[in-house]
């Protein structure tokens, strides 16, 4: 039998990066408190980890801390991002098993106790996995879908198609995960790298219950290319065999043009020729040169050592 269905006691940790989340905050405890209000045999800790809020988000927390004492606040110094705000969570975190877990409640609470079941069943890992995701815009399901297909088809390891940050986790996973090293960090990427025995439990996401996203579509597209330089060198092989297709009708035509001097004479090219061609071979250059530059400024940020983040205060 499994050693962990003989344990009567769990400490679980939710970790819940807030930036400008005040009004988001008291509904997420109350939903936490009405979730687990009858576990018994489960103690919660709610790590909170401010991300440099504007807002009266920290103010909010260090009042509800007052009476409740499961939560746990850690201010970071300023905003830092959301994947910088996760592994600070992860740093802090004690518990047995770990959530990180968004505070708008569009990850369902509930759902975290029949992870905790598939957990006590031998599973090191848990993905909570949306079945659609009508609760985003058009445009957002659309983007979504390419970025998995391309990711999974030019890195490795493989994302779990529309799995999110929200999932649990065993000690064993955390403390791996503590151990990698870099300091841009894509952290569904990671999560994956490390691997472990893994269940799915499926969900519709439901709406945000407060507030607004604080993603936009041009955090979403640099969110994206650092997933796909994260894990892939295949941007910058990709140079190599446009750079060919390139190249070698360039070399047959520049023969053709040879033999045709060579029969009929001089060959006086097209002012407009040269222009199209100087232009797209240019673009082609510019476009090469920002993907080189894009795994060169990852290799020199990484070079610098600094943390990955700096923690203010923790209440």
């Amino acid at each position: 039998m499994n050693s962990r269905l003989d344990k009567h006691h769990l400490l679980l940790s939710l970790v819940v990066p807030v930036f400008n989340e005040q009004e988001t905050i008291d509904f997420f405890i109350e939903k936490i408190s009405s979730v687990f209000s009858q576990e018994e045999q489960l103690t919660v800790e709610m790590i909170f980890i401010n991300d440099g809020s504007t807002d009266e988000t920290l103010e909010r927390l260090i009042k509800r801390q007052q009476t409740d004492q499961r939560i746990k606040i850690v201010d970071l110094s300023r905003n830092f991002g959301k994947e910088a705000a996760l592994t600070a969570g992860l740093d802090i975190a004690s518990g047995e098993v770990v959530v990180p877990i968004d505070v708008d409640l569009q990850d369902p609470p509930e759902l975290i106790l029949e992870m905790i079941q598939l957990w006590r069943e031998g599973y090191e890992v848990v993905l909570g996995k949306r079945v659609n995701r009508s609760s985003d815009h058009w445009l957002k399901r659309v983007t979504a879908s390419w970025f998995y297909r391309i990711h999974n088809k030019i890195a490795s390891p493989k994302l779990p198609v529309n799995v999110g940050d929200f999932r649990l986790m065993d000690r064993c996973v955390v403390d791996a995960i503590k151990k990698l090293p870099e300091s841009h960090r894509f952290m569904k990427g990671l999560f994956a790298w490390v691997g472990f025995k893994t269940a799915c439990v499926d969900y519709v996401r439901p709406e945000r219950i407060a507030g607004s996203t604080k993603f936009n579509g041009w955090k979403l597209w640099n969110f994206a290319i650092e997933g796909l330089t994260s894990f892939s060198t295949a941007p910058m092989r990709t140079w190599i065999y446009i750079g060919f297709l390139v190249a070698f009708p360039s070399f047959i035509f520049s023969i053709f043009i040879l033999f045709r001097v060579l029969i009929f004479g001089i060959d006086v090219p097209g002012y407009a020729s040269i222009m199209v061609a100087v232009t797209f071979l240019g673009g082609l250059q510019l476009i090469g040169i920002g993907v080189l530059g894009e795994y060169l400024g990852r290799t020199y940020m990484e070079s610098k050592r600094r943390p990955i983040f700096l923690i203010r205060q923790i209440y």
